[in-house]
């Protein structure tokens, strides 16, 4: 845990008189984390962030000078990027494309737009000619294999929504082949199968199935290839499983034949999750202490309409806890010592659960719980709204300081 966060913590609860309820998030983390990445990297290959795990504008503008560029999924983000620059890279993917959608990825001069079907590839060639702009494409590929490593959530390799089937493949190139598409460009291939993998050494051995593929498919169509994006599914591990091991990964990479041979064949990685997930902190207070047929539950100020991935993918999110001492109420104070606790929110669900039968040595009411790996995820794909609850406050970590940052107005706070 980042040294600031508890000092953090304490500084912001004694100027409150309301339960604390908060994320922090340390973009001085991130950064180092990003350029220890980057160290590593083969010369063929770069780094994008792809902002589903995290689209906070202040960790694209951290990011900003380290990555290669970012990854989109909706218009929604690509203008978040494009408020933080107009001029970085931009891959756009995400199946189901609309025309709005693809007219404004070719407004904000998207580097590659990733083509999930071929409806959308039919529709963006009617739309460049319309428009008279030449655009960059990579074509998602949804391959046939047995030989994917095995996460919660898989992507390829099955039926999906995502990616063109491999058998599909020459209809694409006969498509981009017709007199009518005067200005959509095939530049690569985009794969992205699996997501949360923690086997650096299956990671390798998919990405070597990728290049074989397209290797395959340069010879059988004559294809000139410039870039070919293996995708994120770096993984993070939310509990005693050894997490993704980077370093080993980007050193099986280096020490691959197949790689060293891309020539000028450029090999992209689009990573969300492994790179904020480590670094962002939700933090709630307990409201209450409540024992249920023999089970103890602690309510805390917040809950799945904040974090909603534990519930969304079933896991039990870690978390310490910070004893705080304010208690201003005359009568005694709730507290389990040496004893299981359900960590739930303050919904009417009985799904609003973050951490089921958690061992703590001792836990009262007025202590605060902070839920660590919570920079993925967790508050961007909540129902922030459900039931009205005000939403968390928002601290940034950055230069020695921190910063709050709520309805886009920034009070600095000495660190």
């Amino acid at each position: 845990m980042n040294r600031y966060i508890k000092k953090i913590i304490h500084e912001v609860y004694e100027q409150r008189t309301d339960p604390l309820c908060a994320y922090i998030y340390d973009l001085e983390g991130i950064e180092q984390h990003v350029r220890n990445m980057v160290k590593t990297m083969p010369k063929q290959t770069n780094l994008f962030y792809a902002i589903k795990a995290n689209p906070d504008k202040r960790i694209i503008q951290a990011l900003l000078p380290y990555v290669k560029g970012f990854e989109v999924a909706s218009i929604g983000e690509l203008k978040k990027v494009r408020d933080v620059s107009k001029s970085i890279p931009i891959l756009f993917g995400g199946p189901g494309k609309k025309d709005y959608e693809l007219e404004m990825a070719m407004k904000e001069n998207v580097f590659y737009i990733h083509v999930e079907s071929l409806l959308e590839l039919r529709k963006l060639i009617m739309l460049a000619k319309k428009r008279d702009k030449h655009m960059h494409i990579l074509l998602r590929m949804n391959i046939r294999t047995k030989t994917l490593p095995k996460t919660n959530i898989s992507m390829g390799g099955r039926p999906s929504q995502f990616g063109i089937d491999e058998q599909l493949m020459e209809e694409a190139l006969s498509i981009l082949k017709e007199r009518e598409n005067t200005h959509v460009h095939l530049k690569g291939f985009h794969f992205h199968s699996l997501s949360n993998n923690m086997q650096a050494a299956l990671h390798v051995d998919m990405i070597h199935h990728y290049l074989q593929k397209v290797e395959q498919w340069k010879n059988a169509y004559g294809l000139t290839i410039n870039v070919i994006n293996a995708g994120g599914g770096f993984g993070v591990s939310y509990d005693a499983t050894t997490r993704f091991d980077w370093p080993l990964f980007t050193s099986l990479l280096a020490q691959s034949e197949a790689v060293q041979n891309l020539g000028d064949t450029q090999l992209f990685f689009e990573p969300g999750r492994f790179i904020v997930a480590d670094y962002g902190y939700y933090v709630a207070e307990v409201i209450d202490i409540k024992m249920s047929v023999e089970c103890c539950f602690a309510v805390i100020r917040g809950g799945t309409h904040h974090n909603r991935l534990p519930a969304s993918w079933g896991h039990n999110h870690p978390f310490a806890v910070l004893p705080l001492e304010r208690w201003q109420y005359p009568f005694a104070r709730p507290e389990v010592k040496q004893s299981k606790v359900t960590v739930v929110g303050e919904l009417c669900t009985p799904r609003d659960q973050l951490h089921e039968n958690a061992e703590v040595d001792s836990l009262r009411v007025g202590d605060v719980l902070i839920f660590e790996k919570s920079g993925a995820y967790c508050w961007t794909i909540s129902h922030h709204d459900f039931l009205g609850h005000p939403h968390p406050n928002f601290y940034y970590i950055m230069e020695g300081n921190y910063y709050e940052a709520n309805n886009y107005s920034i009070e600095q706070y000495n660190g």
